[in-house]
């Protein structure tokens, strides 16, 4: 059995973790972050050299979550510059072409190299992830159900990766067709209970598919180390402003999730490829399948279900900014307001 600790954290707590790039500060091409410059378990290494992880502790609200983030923020920027380096917040970076980037030197890593081929080396991205403690192991069930229907409206306000090696992606959201290569990933398969889920995950253990439960890359997952429900649809945003303003929503949905059934696995793949196309300017299938509706529609209606969380999420658009820039200044430019901003 795979130990779990739902339950133990205070309910409904909340953990983040942030991935960013790290860069020359004079070229602001990807470089690495120094070996010696991390300090786990809040500031850790990623699988590209070049991209560091910071990690909350466990806080009892999402306004805790980020002042801790705002620290390991300045942190993590004082470490680097010790270097000669910057750090930036995006969901990719616009020059950046992942099959040039160093691994990190670790055994996990390698091997889930040799094992995922070109599709590890091309998941130069990154996003944010939301951990919510829940109450137990079927909680947690229940509420992956009922938030996956809105995840694909996290992913549209969340936007945030429309360039991919120097040139316009196409999508509001590269970073999603990127994850979408790897196994095992978007939308879980429906599972009637923990138990399945578990015994599904220790199989991937067992036939030496993956090392750890972690290697399942859901947008959505248990993790039963922590007792939470990790969500990681969005984008990483570029402010922390941000970053509260999507943590707050996805938190939200969480604690007040509701049982409802399996979501409709065929509507979300719709979805999510529809919020990954067109962000903020997408139509997306209603959770009750029977209309389209577009996101401002949407986020009312989530409104009347969250209050006043769903507020700050409206204003953003961070890819639609960066393309307007790209598209007049050129992207260097968006390069160094993606630094200046983070």
């Amino acid at each position: 059995m795979i130990p779990q600790a739902f339950g133990q954290s205070p309910p409904w707590s909340v953990g983040i973790e942030e991935e960013l790039f790290v860069l020359d500060a004079k070229t602001l091409e990807p470089m690495p972050f120094p070996t010696g410059a991390f300090a786990p378990p809040r500031i850790k290494p990623e699988l590209f050299a070049s991209v560091v992880e910071l990690n909350t502790g466990i806080c009892e609200s999402v306004d805790d979550a980020i002042a801790e983030l705002a620290a390991l923020r300045s942190e993590a920027k004082k470490r680097a510059a010790d270097a000669g380096l910057v750090l930036a917040a995006a969901g990719t970076w616009p020059t950046a072409v992942s099959e040039q980037q160093s691994i990190t030197d670790d055994d996990g890593y390698r091997r889930f190299i040799e094992y995922a081929g070109s599709s590890a080396r091309r998941q130069y991205c990154s996003g944010l992830h939301v951990h919510v403690g829940v109450e137990s192991a079927e909680a947690c069930m229940t509420a992956l159900e009922d938030v996956l229907r809105w995840l694909p409206v996290v992913l549209a306000v969340s936007a945030n990766s429309p360039y991919v090696a120097g040139r316009e992606a196409g999508l509001a959201s590269a970073r999603a067709e990127i994850l979408a290569l790897l196994p095992r990933s978007a939308a879980p398969p429906v599972f009637a209970s923990y138990e399945d889920w578990e015994a599904f995950a220790e199989r991937l253990l067992e036939l030496r598919l993956a090392d750890s439960y972690t290697r399942i890359w859901w947008d959505v997952r248990p993790h039963p180390r922590f007792g939470t429900l990790e969500v990681r649809m969005a984008d990483q945003p570029t402010t922390l402003e941000a970053t509260a303003a999507l943590a707050g929503v996805i938190h939200a949905l969480v604690t007040s999730s509701r049982p409802s059934g399996p979501a409709d696995r065929g509507i979300y793949a719709e979805n999510r490829w529809a919020a990954a196309r067109f962000g903020k300017e997408a139509k997306l299938v209603h959770p009750s399948g029977d209309r389209l509706a577009a996101i401002p529609e949407l986020l009312d209606e989530l409104a009347g279900r969250l209050g006043d969380a769903v507020a700050p999420v409206r204003e953003l658009d961070q890819a639609g900014r960066q393309l307007a820039l790209g598209r007049s200044e050129g992207l260097r430019t968006v390069c160094e307001r993606l630094v200046s901003l983070t």
